[in-house]
């Protein structure tokens, strides 16, 4: 029999997923979150699920309220045997929970119960993980509470950003649910319970969460800016101006926080709770990426300036 499937998610990253479901299974439906304006013409822009179930030609729904009668009605039609779930964006009422028979399962980018909630790819290089990872588990009314089916084990490199480690998780997390699944029809899947007392947590990232601390340790610092590239960007403020950075290294040494001890060709070295940070490519705000050293000779910085 082959499984009748219904998908929800919403990001890049829910792609290779849809895409090996439609491999592999009958997807009968898709659910994905409503085109939002973007740019500076506020033009509605699909979201990347949509986009490739419309390529594939599945039926999409971009529903407002998931428990609305009109949205369960549409859901029931699809008959669907399972619900699988991965960075949809929305909660999933109690009635849908209940209405596939296999359940529903939701494709999480950590090792739960490390790293519940909305950004745990940024929180894995922010907290120095050495390895993340991808699982799936059976949903239940909990944020990512629910029951482990299966986990895949991705090491957390010395050079990873938020995006690279992202990119490095679709094709595991994709395969991941399509073995899942295959185990689940089988029968040959064992339900693991998550330790709840080794819950950690993450929250939506915004803009602000990239702005540098200078007394904060420069390796914290050195891991905030992988963690937040290339969103929302980790950021300095110079003579008021938001300067992004997009590469840094810590280093030992010593300097007041946010004093900048020298400049160089291979960048600019500041002071901060604990070590240096290196600065190494910058962005300032309506100019290109540079070198750290081109920011520093444009702006004529010198031993012994502080940033903000």
């Amino acid at each position: 029999m082959t499984l009748r499937v219904v998908f929800m998610g919403s990001p890049e990253f829910a792609v290779p997923t849809l895409v090996a479901l439609h491999a592999n299974f009958q997807v009968t439906g898709v659910f994905t979150q409503p085109d939002k304006p973007k740019g500076r013409g506020r033009k509605p822009v699909p979201t990347a699920v949509k986009t490739a179930a419309l390529e594939l030609g599945l039926d999409v729904a971009e529903p407002e309220d998931l428990a609305s009668p009109q949205t369960v009605a549409f859901l029931k039609v699809r008959k669907p045997d399972v619900i699988v779930v991965a960075a949809y964006g929305k909660i999933l009422p109690e009635e849908i929970l209940k209405l596939p028979a296999m359940g529903c399962v939701n494709l999480h980018a950590s090792l739960l119960p490390r790293h519940r909630g909305a950004s745990p790819i940024s929180e894995a290089i922010l907290s120095g993980d050495e390895f993340t990872g991808v699982c799936t588990i059976l949903m239940d009314k909990g944020m990512d509470t629910g029951d482990i089916l299966l986990q895949r084990k991705v090491p957390v490199e010395k050079e990873d950003t938020a995006g690279s480690l992202h990119d490095k998780l679709l094709e595991p997390g994709a395969d991941l649910v399509v073995q899942t699944l295959k185990k689940m029809s089988e029968g040959a899947i064992r339900l693991a319970p998550q330790d709840h007392t080794q819950a950690t947590y993450t929250r939506p990232l915004s803009k602000q969460d990239g702005r540098l601390i200078w007394r904060l340790e420069a390796k914290y610092l050195d891991r905030m800016v992988r963690a937040m590239n290339p969103w929302p960007g980790a950021f300095f403020l110079s003579s008021g101006e938001n300067i992004k950075v997009w590469k840094a290294e810590a280093e030992s040494g010593a300097a007041p926080p946010g004093r900048v001890l020298a400049v160089g060709e291979d960048g600019i070295s500041v002071g901060t709770g604990s070590g240096l940070l290196i600065l190494r490519e910058v962005q300032a705000p309506g100019k290109k990426r540079m070198a750290a050293s081109d920011f520093a000779r444009g702006r004529r910085l010198k031993e012994g300036d502080s940033f903000d």
